[in-house]
């Protein structure tokens, strides 16, 4: 048996799945903590690497990592971290976007980047850096991502042997994904000056060996990660709950959209992946779970009391600011509260508006031309009942629930089997059973999407 190896290296934690090449079973697996907050020291992405991986990664003959994106890892030029590395959830640099893209012009970005800025994307953190902290803006010699970084140390590399991928790269604000290239003005533009960048290497490339002589794939960003573990197609659309909420599907075109509301990023396979992402999902259930004082099983069931439409009640769920659409100083906003108003209808409330959100990334893929033919559901707010059974309804069609599973970690290890393999194209694995759930539009579409409607009218006469 030929096992390989597949690392989830996400905001909250490191996950790590030893599996056969050929099957795909999952042999192994283990588990580390990261540090709460936005921004995080490198180094304890590696030491829970290596917990997570430990008596796994030497098993291995090939390996590879998928990572959070869009994070700021700021290296000098003895490729010692200068900061504590900037996550993609850090909302400072939302003044700096607003400074970019004003500088060039939405329409502009999104033609050279497939993005338009927010404060999620590296480019706005390294202007932040250059703008708020100009003695280590001065220290930096090179940038990469959590998984270049992380990719970087298995090989016992230095960052000019460093590597990344399409899809990472994708997600920085100065790469194509039209021409396959960095964008140095585009850089320069962000931080004055250009940096040492990670090469990027074709999708199933060997980028160099552990010292323990495993072959090192390239990595690739943590939703590209889920899409391959998922073996998504065209046509094809993920709805993941997780810390963030995220609408990605598979294109042979790149996305262009001067709304930003969709991010044109790549995929692992050499395609492309618009993707709509919201900050906020598996923890607005979370925190309404807190203020109703329930267990997980107690709120679903209070949810699933309530009748659509929560009895009137609207949740527009942007708790911590948002990204889409671009809002990064909102709060929350809880509509139509009344006497008769009850703790299930609160319940339905949380789950309908979370859901909502990500019903909006469905709206705007469909207006890039990736209508979805088959809508998955995944991500650890899917193990909900009462999202599982609301979802269809909120989103107006029928939904898929593939096997809860680690699905980055797993498109990891088929990255990694891939990559050994020598094959032009990815392995083909079984997911296993997929629940299916049958769906049509409920009223609660035109509660939120009047709410949402109205916020946004009294945002702009602020």
């Amino acid at each position: 048996m030929t096992l390989v190896a597949g690392v989830d290296s996400s905001t909250q934690s490191t996950k790590v799945l030893l599996v056969d090449a050929e099957t795909g079973e999952i042999v192994d697996s283990g588990r580390a903590s990261h540090p709460d907050g936005t921004e995080c020291p490198p180094e304890a992405w590696w030491e829970a690497l290596q917990e997570a991986g430990k008596g796994l990664l030497e098993r291995a003959e090939a390996v590879a990592v998928a990572g959070q994106q869009h994070g700021m890892v700021a290296l000098d030029d003895h490729d010692e971290v200068v900061r504590p590395a900037l996550l993609w959830n850090d909302t400072r640099s939302a003044p700096q976007a607003e400074r970019l893209t004003a500088e060039s012009g939405a329409e502009a970005w999104a033609a050279d980047t497939g993005l338009v800025l927010a404060a999620s994307f590296t480019a706005t953190k390294l202007a932040w850096l250059a703008e708020h902290e100009p003695e280590n803006a001065a220290r930096t010699a090179s940038v990469m991502l959590p998984h270049d970084w992380l990719s970087m140390k298995l090989r016992g590399a230095t960052a000019a042997e460093a590597a990344t991928d399409r899809s990472d790269a994708s997600g920085t604000g100065y790469w194509s994904p039209h021409t396959d290239a960095y964008l140095p003005e585009r850089l320069v533009q962000a931080f004055g000056r250009e940096l040492a960048l990670p090469r990027v290497a074709a999708p199933n490339e060997v980028v160099g060996r552990t010292p323990w002589g495993a072959a090192v794939a390239p990595g690739t960003g943590d939703n590209a990660g889920a899409a391959l573990g998922l073996g998504l197609g065209p046509g094809d659309v993920a709805v993941s709950l997780g810390t963030s909420g995220t609408v990605f599907g598979v294109s042979d075109v790149p996305a262009n959209d001067p709304s930003g509301l969709v991010a044109g990023f790549a995929d692992a396979t050499g395609r492309f992946l618009p993707l709509v992402c919201t900050l906020n999902a598996a923890r607005v259930l979370d925190t309404f779970r807190t203020l109703l004082g329930v267990d997980h099983a107690e709120f679903d069931a209070l949810a699933l009391a309530a009748a659509p439409g929560a009895g009137g009640l609207t949740l527009l769920p942007y708790l911590d600011g948002e990204r889409t659409p671009a809002r990064p100083n909102a709060t929350g906003v809880l509509a139509g509260i009344t006497t008769g108003a009850t703790r299930a209808d609160l319940a339905r409330a949380a789950v309908e508006g979370m859901l909502s959100a990500q019903a909006d990334g469905l709206a705007a893929m469909a207006a890039q031309g990736l209508e979805a033919k088959r809508v998955l559901l995944i991500g650890g707010a899917a193990a909900s009942e009462a999202v599982r059974r609301i979802a269809p309804a909120v989103f107006g069609v029928d939904v898929e629930v593939p096997p809860s599973a680690e699905y980055v970690a797993l498109g990891a290890a088929k990255q990694a089997a891939w990559a050994l393999s020598g094959r032009p194209n990815p392995p083909q694995w079984e997911n296993g059973d997929t629940e299916r759930l049958h769906g049509s539009a409920a009223t609660v579409s035109e509660q939120y999407s009047t709410l949402r409607d109205e916020t946004s009218s009294w945002a702009s006469h602020r």
